[in-house]
């Protein structure tokens, strides 16, 4: 049973959506404040949250300074943010901070179920079971899903280790943003590149030694991205 932190100020909607995904077979603990959630996840039950919806709008810290928080706790644990319609900056600033995921409020149960289904996908083994060969200093095992660079491990969260296999897998090969959603995130209706754009900025900054100048995950001008190395 997959266990689930709702983090909603607004009483309505966080007993609604509790409601919902409780019916879905979910576990669900519940925060109205970033303080009351990251005092959650450090207590004993934190451990075995795996996965964390998070308003944005939070009274006190924000929504974007959690996710820093639980990022800075945790590389690994998923985090699917609520925003409100049509918030570009805060999309982008969610993104960057470290989200997996988002969902535009107001949010329908099947979205919301079927986005968090996807994600939880994302930390499950992948099923390859080659192991890559070093690659300019960084290996990839794909049976033990890590990845090291120079001896150093180097933890990712799901969104972005998905990312890393599916690039890695087909080195050279030149991937659309729109396959990567399809794949990586199994967004099978029309996507927004940016959930692409910043889960690459975010494993450029974790793998390589100028992120500006990335040598494992290149940009192809016009038409998406690749594995490298060159």
């Amino acid at each position: 049973m997959p266990h689930v932190l709702l983090i909603e100020d607004d009483a309505s909607v966080r007993d609604g959506m509790e409601l919902v995904l409780r019916r879905h077979g979910y576990a669900i603990d519940t925060a109205a404040t970033g303080e009351e959630a990251l005092a959650l996840l450090d207590g004993p039950g934190g451990k075995d949250v795996d996965l964390v919806v998070l308003d944005l709008m939070l009274p006190g810290m924000d929504g974007f300074e959690v996710c820093r928080r639980i990022r800075g706790r945790s590389a690994t644990l998923p985090v699917i943010m609520l925003t409100a319609r049509g918030d570009d900056q805060d999309i982008v600033t969610g993104l960057e901070a470290g989200a997996d995921d988002y969902v535009t409020k107001p949010v329908t149960a099947p979205v919301l179920e079927a986005r968090i289904r996807a994600v939880l996908r994302r930390a499950e083994p992948s099923g390859q079971i080659r192991t890559d060969a070093d690659l300019a200093g960084l290996v990839i095992d794909r049976a033990g899903l890590t990845v090291t660079k120079h001896g150093a491990t180097i933890a990712l969260p799901p969104t972005e280790l998905r990312l890393l296999l599916e690039l890695s897998a087909s080195p050279g090969r030149v991937f659309s943003r729109e396959q990567l959603l399809a794949s990586v995130w199994d967004h099978t209706f029309l996507g927004d590149s940016r959930l692409v754009d910043a889960a690459v900025g975010r494993l450029r900054a974790k793998l390589e030694d100028v992120p500006a100048k990335p040598r494992y995950v290149q940009t192809v001008r016009g038409f998406g991205y690749r594995f490298g190395p060159l």
